[in-house]
C-alpha cells in the first residue's frame, strides 16, 4: 500500500513494546513490560499491539480510510495488523470493532473499525461481530482534551448491544480500532465487554499516538 518514496518514513513499531498499549520501549526489556503510563494506570484489558505510530504515512492511511473514502485501505491495515497482533489470536477469539455513533454513521456512511475487523476476521478465519457495542452516547470530539478529559468523555457512552451479549459472555474479546490516543475509548468498549461476561479483552490497534512519557 506504500509506495517506495513512503515507506522509509512511515514508523513502524519495532523491537521492545509496552505489553498493555504497545507503545515502544526504550533500553533493555522484558516482554512483559509496561510503559510508565501503564504501570501508573494499568488498562482494563491485558495486552495491546499497533502497527506504527500515528504520524507521516501510517496517519495519512488512516485518515484516507476514515474522511476519504477509501474503503479499500482496510485491507492492508488489517494485514499489517495480524501480524503484529499473531499472539493475541486464539481459536475462539472474537473480534469487536470500536463503534461509532448513529450520527456519525450516517455522516460517515460507514465504521473504519467495522472494515478493518471484517478484513481481520477473514484473514485469520475467527469470529467477527460488527455490532457487538453500542455508543450510547454521542460523545464530544477530543483531540483537544486531556488523558483525564478523555476518559471522563467516554463515561458510560458505550454499552453491550442486548441482542449480542449472550455472545460476548465467556469469549476472548479482540478489540479492534485504527488509532489509540490514551485509550479511553478502548478502555470503554473493554468495560461493556466484562460487563456482558467476556473471559478476557485485548486490543489490537493500527497506529499509535505518541505521548509523553
Amino acid at each position: 500500500m506504500l509506495c517506495q518514496v513512503c515507506w522509509p518514513d512511515a514508523h513502524f513499531i519495532a523491537g521492545s513494546v509496552c505489553d498493555a498499549c504497545g507503545v515502544p520501549l526504550q533500553g533493555e526489556t522484558i516482554e512483559t513490560d509496561l510503559c510508565e503510563t501503564c504501570h501508573a494506570s494499568p488498562p482494563i484489558w491485558k495486552k495491546g499491539r499497533a502497527v506504527g505510530m500515528y504520524v507521516g504515512p501510517l496517519r495519512r492511511m488512516t485518515l484516507a480510510l476514515k474522511h476519504g473514502d477509501r474503503q479499500d485501505i482496510a485491507l492492508h491495515m488489517a494485514r499489517w495488523m495480524v501480524g503484529v497482533g499473531d499472539q493475541l489470536f486464539t481459536p475462539e477469539t472474537t473480534l469487536i470493532p470500536v463503534p461509532l455513533h448513529w450520527t456519525r454513521m450516517i455522516r460517515r456512511r460507514f465504521n473504519q473499525s467495522v472494515l478493518i475487523a471484517n478484513a481481520i476476521a477473514s484473514e485469520r478465519a475467527v469470529r467477527h461481530i460488527p455490532d457487538a457495542l453500542q455508543r450510547i452516547r454521542a460523545t464530544k470530539p477530543q483531540k483537544d482534551m486531556t488523558r483525564d478529559q478523555r476518559f471522563e468523555n467516554q463515561r458510560g457512552a458505550i454499552r453491550a448491544h442486548p441482542k449480542r451479549a449472550d455472545q460476548i459472555a465467556g469469549k476472548p474479546i479482540l478489540l479492534i480500532d485504527d488509532v489509540m490516543t490514551t485509550g479511553a475509548t478502548l478502555s470503554a468498549c473493554a468495560e461493556a465487554c466484562f460487563d456482558a461476561g467476556a473471559a478476557s479483552v485485548n486490543v489490537l490497534v493500527f497506529a499509535r499516538v505518541a505521548r509523553p512519557e
